[in-house]
């Protein structure tokens, strides 16, 4: 499938000898800032930096709604470890943006969000689609700026890009009013921004860890997503090729270890593997990598990992301790402290033992019974079948903790998902991002029935660009997370979550001019599979299943970890 052809042929924007507008300053700033690609929806007050893209070299990706932008901007950094960038207009452009922001925020993701505003003379007095987007965007951003004089532009904007991507990553606004935006500048002031620098480890905190990793006997490498954003990743696996302590992952730092390497025993947590969380709440240490003992890796945070200590490094000193005490705290520049640890292969040769011994006991099996499609058993052929090359976009539901559980992936750029704030409806837009970022990589974006239908208007940005996404939607005509918990622990009192009347979403799909079929017997899995992975262009995959199926193992609320219900 080719990409539409757009009747409108923007020009370049003609050479002028006048000096450049404040929008004109965005856009080169941007440019400056190694920019290629940013996302958008144009409105009212953003217009004159719209004026400004034709001809400016950015490629703009033109999404039907403001969160979506904001969803592929996040993914887009995800992929490529670079600043995503989104636009939208004042009032409502803005405020749609911000459930994106937020996300980013939550997974300390580096993101320039470029706002709209009304112009200064009528700030204040309620002007049309004016919102204090500057106020409203605080609690979940790293910085929000409000641009009062044009000539600033180049600094703001080189600020803005030097404090999403240093130190912890995160978001940053830059809200833009539009008479700003249209004054001309004859004298742009000079960028001086100088990246803050992260303090390297105290080598007493790393000695006492490694003393502590000497002592250990029952040690577990506890892996969080900081790794990667602090470029730590290949570190991290020569460090642990020595050590060859077991390991466990976040959500969100999966793929940092392989998760077929022979030291890896899955995620931990509410989802997490038997083995997993069995090995954590045995230890008698923990090294903490980039993690910030979240709830819904710890579960009962009193009864988590009890006989442990911690070692814990990470990049920001404020989740050293927030939580759970460190014996040894290490803050600072992580994939520096991992390279300080002068560590060889401990004397745990019956912890290793014991730990091979857990994964061959709870083993998962996908022999499910019944004739329909097993989601964890299609999830696990999907990704080998895939292979290296292999990356989900993943929404938020029951389908994302099969995702995490029995996917495999190579790298973390290969597991994206929106862990913190579990934001439905990011599979579609963060789909498009990473395929954006990286054309070559299989980006498969996996979602469900109730996630899809948040921002199933993305399909027609895949259509217009030609973005060869493949989409498989699980769908078992209800919001299966809430009616699993329902059905739990709520007396199945099955409130609101029957998506009986759901559409044909193979045929919705065709109508966006996005091939797709349906299928919904276990004969079946092979062939959508290579029908998935084959088609040239974009395709979605209506996967039926039971709509009686739950996530397990499962950690009831104010559970220890080690009291998992299963199947």
């Amino acid at each position: 499938m080719n990409a539409i052809p757009s009747p409108l042929q923007a020009e370049d924007t003609p050479t002028t000898a006048q000096a450049p507008t404040g929008a004109e300053l965005v856009v080169s700033s941007l440019r400056d800032q190694g920019v290629e690609m940013v996302f958008g929806y144009p409105g009212g007050t953003i217009m004159p930096l719209y004026d400004a893209l034709p001809g400016s070299g950015l490629k703009h990706i033109l999404v039907r709604h403001e969160q979506a932008a904001a969803f592929a901007a996040d993914s887009y950094a995800r992929a490529t470890g670079k600043a995503g960038v989104c636009i939208a207009t004042s009032g409502p452009g803005a405020t749609n943006l911000l459930t994106g922001i937020a996300n980013a925020y939550m997974d300390s993701i580096p993101l320039v969000a470029i706002t709209g505003q009304v112009p200064t003379g009528v700030m204040g007095t309620d002007a049309f689609q004016e919102i204090d987007i500057f106020g409203m965007s605080l609690p979940v951003v790293k910085h929000s700026f409000l641009v009062r004089d044009a000539a600033d532009i180049p600094n703001i904007i080189a600020e803005a890009f030097a404090i999403a991507t240093s130190g912890r990553p995160g978001p940053v606004l830059v809200d833009l009013p539009k008479d700003i935006a249209q004054s001309r500048v004859e004298a742009p002031r000079k960028v001086e921004v100088t990246p803050k620098k992260i303090q390297n480890p105290d080598p007493i905190a790393i000695a006492r860890a490694e003393t502590m990793l000497e002592c250990a006997r029952r040690p577990v490498l506890y892996i969080g997503a900081g790794v990667n954003k602090a470029n730590a990743v290949n570190a991290l696996r020569r460090f642990n090729a020595k050590a060859k302590i077991p390991a466990v992952s976040t959500l969100t730092g999966l793929g940092t270890l392989p998760t077929d390497d022979e030291n890896f025993y899955g995620m931990l947590g509410m989802h997490g593997s038997k083995p997993a969380n069995l090995l954590v709440q045995e230890a008698d240490l923990l090294l903490v990598c980039g993690a910030r003992f979240d709830d819904r890796a710890t579960g009962k945070v009193d009864s988590f990992a009890p006989d442990a200590k911690i070692i814990h490094l990470d990049c920001d000193p404020a989740e050293i301790g927030k939580i759970r005490t460190a014996d040894a705290a290490v803050p600072g520049n992580l994939k520096k402290a991992i390279e300080s640890l002068a560590v060889s292969a401990l004397d745990i040769a019956d912890w290793r033992s014991k730990a091979s011994q857990l994964r061959k006991q709870h083993k998962f099996s996908f022999d499910a019974p019944g004739s329909g499609i097993f989601a964890p058993a299609f999830l696990d052929q999907l990704s080998r079948a895939a292979g290296d090359k292999f990356v989900a976009a993943c929404d938020v539901g029951q389908h994302q903790m099969w995702v995490a559980q029995h996917c495999r992936f190579s790298r973390p750029e290969a597991h994206l998902t929106s862990g913190g704030l579990g934001a439905m409806g990011y599979g579609i837009p963060a789909g498009i991002g990473a395929k954006l970022a990286n054309p070559e990589d299989c980006v498969v974006t996996v979602t469900g029935d109730g996630s899809v239908m948040m921002n199933i208007q993305e399909l027609a940005t895949m259509r217009r660009y030609g973005i060869a996404l493949k989409i498989v939607l699980f769908d078992n005509s209800t919001l299966g997370l809430v009616r699993q918990w329902q059905e739990l622990f709520y007396d199945g009192n099955f409130s609101e979550v029957d998506l009986y009347d759901n559409p044909d979403f193979a045929e919705v799909a065709r109508s966006f001019g996005i091939e797709a079929f349906t299928v919904s017997r276990r004969e079946q899995t092979g062939p959508a599979i290579e029908r998935l992975l084959n088609t040239p262009g974009p395709v979605l995959a209506h996967v039926c299943i039971d709509s009686r199926e739950n996530v397990w193992p499962l950690v009831p609320p104010g559970k220890s970890n080690a009291e998992m219900m299963e199947r």
